[in-house]
């Protein structure tokens, strides 16, 4: 039997990081609303924020366990899986992965071990500033991540010789094109992932009648959180869209799956791209939508994906569909942002069972959002692994194919062990809830309105 290691690779890679990021993307949130929830507790000395603090503690320490095991495997694939690419690449992104490690994943570890374990044992002084560090931890590590995988897309500051990359100008390396507009997108979903989550987890104690005050504090924030965020994170997509058009034309008619360069272009809500064909199947579309998304008129020009060799065009079917899960729950966040505010500013945001049910349904649509997203950059990149200079077949470690297939069995059952395992802890915590009040009943929780938590940080005018 004949393995091709390039395929097998890709697929290896592909389910490692899919895996991975689910991890970070919840912990980068979670940290940040971990540091919110001191602060309250520190302002307000009222106890419940306290004993949210404690619970989801717990739940961020499972998490980042689990982000940092399966992401050091990711590592090792460059050397095994991909070592013709880090040969070429090793000169740029080596430093800025070890800028990562030296610069976020350092602070984050030296200030853990106080954050899980101190809250008892240091000032709060310090342990609030342990807290803030891991998040602020967290959020260095997004942008060092963020800024070689968009080097990967939209390279810059690079000299070229015998096929291998050499760094000319740092600046325009770390701050490539596409990096602010991939960092604020990247940072926007894993709050709105963290969001759903808690949103997710108040409406279902909420239904079940448990932890009143801390569920309605829980879906009082995400909810706000929600409704402000959502809406900026379409804003932000719009131009990070506009931005993937500008470098990389090909990935956005895969996207569109728009075949022929045109004007009054129409939005494809729904077809089958057959990309043999070049056209599309059973086609629903809206007429000039396309062009006004793309160039903000509906008479602009927008190039097709026969403008390229069919060897130069990436996998429409996947990128096209990936694209339309991404984007339609971007709209439904955004949507039940909207509704929640207005239940919530008509009284009925903690009694409207069907929409404590909706809550509950959508706590991991950011988890499949930045999935989604990920497919529709990764595989809209193809066929290169740097856009434009380096193709993924040229990037392939060589190695048989077997020795490959062997090593993605034994991934993908480690994994889903690992996964398992975390997922059933973390359900047993959900489970149990945040405990019991302490003796003499929890002192009240006057974030039952959004805007409340708000005033317990910043205090209120005397």
């Amino acid at each position: 039997m004949n393995l091709d290691p390039l395929l097998l690779s890709r697929i290896q890679f592909g389910f490692v990081v899919s895996f991975h990021i689910i991890f970070p993307s919840f912990t980068i949130g979670l940290s940040s609303w971990l540091v919110v929830l001191e602060a309250l507790w520190l302002k307000s000395g009222k106890e419940g924020y306290l004993r949210l603090y404690r619970f989801w503690l717990k739940i961020f320490a499972i998490t980042f366990g689990l982000g940092v095991v399966s992401g050091i495997v990711m590592s090792y694939q460059f050397g095994t899986n991909w070592s013709a690419f880090s040969t070429a690449t090793g000169n740029v992104l080596g430093p800025l992965l070890s800028y990562e490690v030296l610069t976020a994943f350092f602070l984050e570890a030296g200030f853990l071990g106080i954050m899980l374990f101190g809250l008892d044992r240091v000032s709060r002084t310090v342990h609030f500033g342990a807290t803030l560090m891991v998040a602020v931890g967290t959020l260095i590590s997004t942008f060092w991540i963020i800024s070689a995988n968009s080097w990967m897309h939209t390279p810059q500051g690079y000299a070229l010789r015998d096929g291998i990359f050499y760094p000319a100008d740092w600046w325009a390396i770390v701050f490539n094109p596409s990096l602010p507009y991939r960092l604020v997108h990247m940072t926007l979903a894993a709050y709105l992932t963290t969001a759903f989550v808690a949103v997710g987890v108040g409406a279902w104690y909420l239904i079940e009648k448990r932890f009143h005050d801390l569920a309605r504090t829980m879906l009082a924030m995400g909810i706000g959180m929600i409704a402000i965020v959502a809406p900026l994170q379409i804003i932000a997509g719009d131009q990070h869209g506009l931005n993937v058009l500008h470098y990389q034309p090909t990935k956005v008619a895969a996207m569109e799956a728009h075949w022929h360069t045109g004007r009054h272009v129409p939005f494809v809500a729904f077809a089958w791209p057959d990309q043999a064909k070049e056209k599309n199947l059973y086609e629903i579309a809206i007429p000039d939508l396309a062009s006004l998304i793309l160039t903000h008129d509906p008479n602009g020009e927008v190039k097709g994906l026969t403008d390229w060799p069919p060897a130069d065009r990436p996998p429409v079917v996947i990128v096209f569909f990936a694209f339309r899960v991404m984007v339609a729950i971007g709209f439904l966040m955004a949507a039940i942002g909207f509704t929640g505010a207005w239940l919530w500013f008509r009284g009925r945001l903690y009694d409207a069972r069907w929409f404590l049910q909706a809550c509950r349904l959508a706590s991991p649509l950011g988890f499949i959002a930045i999935i989604a997203g990920w497919i529709t950059a990764e595989v809209g990149r193809q066929p290169y692994v740097v856009y434009g200079l380096m193709r993924t077949a040229d990037a392939v470690s060589p190695v048989a194919g077997g020795a490959v297939g062997l090593s993605l069995i034994v991934f993908a059952t480690a994994y889903l062990v690992a996964f398992a395992a975390g997922a059933y802890y973390i359900q047993q915590l959900l489970r149990k809830g945040p405990g019991e009040p302490p003796q003499g009943g929890d002192l009240p929780l006057r974030a039952a309105r959004p805007l409340s938590a708000v005033r317990d940080l910043l205090g209120r005018p005397t």
